[in-house]
């Protein structure tokens, strides 16, 4: 084998074994990846009828939520949390909670939405009402990561 095959084997093989931490939606009919490191959940709340965003952050192989807005205080917001000054009308919350996964049910009458960098998924379109989407950081091989499968 000439030292431009071996280097080309060595490329491919490194491609192939060398796994990336990503963030992976998963749902009943499929999955998909998301390459940056952050995104938001966001959501109609059920009682208040208002917007509450969630802000999450890859770092490394662990998912950390670590901002929360919303309208008011009341159930269900977080009782830890630093409050940051804002003046959008909103409550924003410095949050620095790990998590394993993040499990969701979505719903059409919420529109829960994920945002990321880049793009808007209503990931109320891509399931029934009530069922679960599961985000998490799954190790996927460099080639996969890249292409973006």
């Amino acid at each position: 084998m000439s030292m431009f095959g071996s280097i080309i084997l060595l490329m491919l093989l490194f491609f192939h074994f060398f796994k990336v931490p990503t963030i992976q939606v998963s749902y009943a009919d499929g999955r998909f990846y998301l390459k940056g490191r952050t995104f938001q959940i966001g959501w109609i709340h059920s009682v208040e009828k208002e917007p509450w965003l969630e802000m999450y952050e890859r770092r490394g192989k662990e998912l950390y939520l670590v901002e929360t807005k919303f309208k008011t205080f009341g159930a269900g917001t977080p009782s830890i949390g630093e409050v940051i000054p804002s003046d959008d009308g909103f409550v924003h919350m410095k949050l620095d909670n790990k998590m394993a996964e993040l499990r969701l049910s979505v719903s059409e009458n919420v529109e829960t939405t994920l945002y990321t960098e880049n793009e808007t998924i209503p990931l109320y379109t891509l399931v029934d009402d009530y069922e679960s989407v599961v985000i998490d950081i799954q190790k996927l091989p460099l080639w996969q990561h890249l292409r973006g499968e």
